[in-house]
């Protein structure tokens, strides 16, 4: 049993196929709950949760009555969505003997990471999402603050990486010497075992949900697990997506992320209109627009998204521990600072929120949606064929391609 699990999982997974995957679940997870796939909201009450344990009253605090602190992480569907995901990708991990602690060799990227992390949770939360709320899950919904939201990323990220390319950023390299530490046969033969074992018990607490009449936890709980098993065995990342661009011009990432927006898309306007759910709209407001640029820029800085860093975590990355960490950080202070330091009416009040459903028709928002994921497409295609590292776009004579 144990081979022909490894075997199963000796492989990751085609991108498109797995974002894509996860786009129409994400719609159906919409149309079964009224929400939407997202992770650094929980994050942040994770944050408000602690300080609550240090005995700081964060009752009055706007932010945290804007995305509402009631029950424990354990008790809401937002929690189960990020702890399914966790439980996802650890078990596909497991399957394909993959988990083994890893600490980098240079102690300088462990602060180079909570700082990233810091900066991306602060920004995420000041646009209202990261990459899933405010961008994956976010387009398909018909928000315009998204469309800011991804633009000002792709900014972000390009800053991002001109500073992790420069020579202080990256440090002298260490050398090692021989070949690296292999996993103990030990932990090979029990990963496996270890995986279905989490597998099956999970199974049952999503079982006892539904049977205890916890509907929303148990499909968030199920939803959840799904998402992280596509995000680790596609490996999506929307760093990736974004810093390959500058470092190679690669794209497939780029695109698979556009393909299963498309389809999304789709998946989410049909079911708006066959159930005539309201889309969730964020405000569209320079918050949103300063929000992606540190997202982004945090993001490279520290070596992985909301996404990214979640199923590395899971692999036993330590790294991305401290990632994580510094995303709730940067939430928690974004909550602080939300009225505290007046960044809501300095940055967020003058804007309001604004659906291309309502400013377009149906069809039309639709029709310009697509167009507009297309087009990225092409433009990502394009970046892939002629752009290279160190020289930009090639060249045909004197004239840039």
């Amino acid at each position: 049993m144990r081979k022909w699990i490894e075997k199963g999982f000796s492989s990751y997974w085609n991108p498109y196929w797995a974002i894509g995957i996860a786009g129409v679940l994400s719609a159906v997870y919409f149309g079964l709950t009224k929400t939407v796939w997202a992770v650094t909201g929980e994050f942040t009450r994770f944050g408000g949760h602690i300080l609550q344990w240090f005995g700081v009253d964060i009752s009055d605090w706007g932010y945290y009555n804007l995305i509402k602190m009631q029950g424990t992480t354990f008790s809401r569907s937002d929690g189960w969505i990020v702890w399914g995901m966790f439980i996802g990708a650890l078990i596909t991990i497991l399957l394909s003997n993959n988990f083994k602690i890893r600490i980098p060799k240079q102690k300088r990227r462990l602060i180079q990471a909570l700082i990233g992390g810091i900066i991306a949770g602060f920004g995420a939360r000041l646009a209202l999402g990261c990459n899933l709320a405010a961008f994956f899950t976010g387009v398909p919904q018909f928000s315009f603050h998204s469309w800011i939201f991804m633009i000002a990323t792709a900014i972000g990220t390009y800053f991002g990486f001109k500073i992790v390319s420069t020579k202080w950023w990256k440090g002298k390299p260490v050398l090692l010497k021989g070949n690296p530490v292999s996993m103990k046969k030990k932990d090979a033969y029990i990963q496996p075992y270890l995986g279905i074992i989490i597998a099956v018990l999970y199974a049952i607490l999503i079982i006892y949900f539904f049977a205890a009449g916890k509907t929303v936890l148990g499909i968030a709980a199920l939803f959840g697990a799904a998402f992280g098993i596509l995000i680790e065995r596609g490996q999506i990342c929307f760093t990736s997506a974004f810093r390959d661009l500058w470092v190679s011009g690669r794209a497939t990432m780029t695109k698979a992320i556009a393909v299963g927006m498309f389809v999304s898309t789709i998946a989410t306007f049909i079911i708006i209109m066959y159930y005539g759910l309201e889309p969730i709209t964020k405000i569209a407001a320079p918050s949103t627009f300063i929000g992606g640029l540190l997202f982004g820029l945090g993001i490279v800085l520290a070596g992985g998204c909301e996404t990214g860093m979640m199923y590395r975590m899971m692999e036993g990355q330590v790294l991305y521990v401290v990632v994580f960490i510094g995303n709730v950080i940067g939430a928690t202070f974004l909550a602080y600072a939300w009225d505290h330091l007046g960044v809501f009416h300095a940055l967020v009040e003058s804007g309001k929120p604004i659906n291309l459903l309502d400013q377009l028709g149906s069809y039309p928002a639709l029709l310009a949606t697509l167009l507009l994921l297309v087009l990225w497409f092409a433009v990502a295609r394009y970046w892939e064929k002629h752009y290279r590292f160190g020289t930009g776009f090639k060249k045909e004579g004197n004239k840039t391609v």
